[in-house]
């Protein structure tokens, strides 16, 4: 089907009280992987690039492997940019045929942050392209995203920002952070549950590579309604890749070693559509 935009999809989701995964891809065997799996459990799913993505690859070819990925199946498909940097990005991802943006202000003062994301949503509005902005700062680092240690967010600043921006959907930071964790996160969850008692929204999770099950759907029970998944499937397509090359040293094809990447990425996207419990949600 063609593709979607987020917003009718996480607001089923906020109602239904699961959450919709939301997988980085980097490919054409990454997307293949997850729409195949989002058609087989019958979940919507959202694909993303994050800005250096789309600087490796760039707008045309990404938009057109997801409309094509989109087009061979019967479940909604979202096109999604992760942490848009700049005014200018996320204006690219919309003229390029993206169904949902995100901006990320995260890093300027609650001002500039408000006044950028405010701005993106009233450039999208005419195109009905649902826009998700960060507040507080997930933690981590990944691509040129550099969250350091990160800032929670504060209850009382995400009520008035929604109020003021009018965005679609908001990343909140209780904890988690961007890449691999080191030790075990330690997750405000009270924190979440404040956040959702006062803006109404969708709220979203970054940093959800690397979390046990029961955090997240623990998060996800206190209104998470989109969860990000990017670090375990560049992993596993990784490992895939290794494990052949490792094995065949021969091989020049890079179809073989893709495919078994690509089976790699398929687990994990299985694992990760059932525990955010959208599976049979499309």
């Amino acid at each position: 089907m063609p593709l979607v935009t987020t917003e009718r999809m996480l607001m089923n989701a906020q109602k239904g009280g699961y959450a919709v995964g939301a997988f980085n891809v980097e490919n054409l065997e990454m997307v293949q992987a997850v729409v195949e799996v989002a058609e087989e459990l019958e979940s919507p799913v959202i694909l993303q690039t994050s800005a250096k993505t789309v600087k490796y690859a760039r707008f045309p070819y990404l938009y057109a492997l997801v409309k094509a990925a989109a087009d061979s199946v019967s479940v909604p498909v979202a096109l999604h940019l992760d942490h848009g940097n700049s005014f200018e990005l996320a204006m690219q991802a919309l003229r390029a045929g993206y169904t949902s943006i995100m901006i990320d202000g995260s890093h300027e003062s609650f001002e500039k942050n408000l006044e950028l994301s405010k701005k993106v949503v009233e450039a999208c509005a005419p195109s009905r392209v649902p826009v998700e902005a960060e507040l507080g700062k997930v933690g981590g680092k990944e691509d040129d995203i550099d969250g350091g240690k990160g800032g929670l967010t504060d209850p009382l600043e995400a009520k008035e920002f929604v109020e003021r921006t009018q965005v679609s959907s908001l990343a909140v930071a209780i904890g988690t952070a961007h890449g691999v964790y080191k030790g075990e996160p330690k997750l405000d969850l009270d924190l979440l549950s404040r956040i959702r008692e006062l803006v109404e929204v969708p709220l979203v999770l970054h940093g959800g590579s690397g979390l046990a099950e029961e955090t997240i759907k623990e998060c996800i029970k206190r209104g998470i309604c989109k969860v990000n998944y990017a670090t375990e499937l560049r992993i596993a397509f990784t490992e895939g890749v290794k494990q052949v090359l490792s094995e065949k040293t021969n091989i020049i094809d890079p179809k073989i070693f893709s495919a078994v990447g690509r089976e790699k990425v398929k687990q994990i996207v299985l694992e990760k559509i059932q525990i955010c419990g959208s599976a049979g949600n499309a």
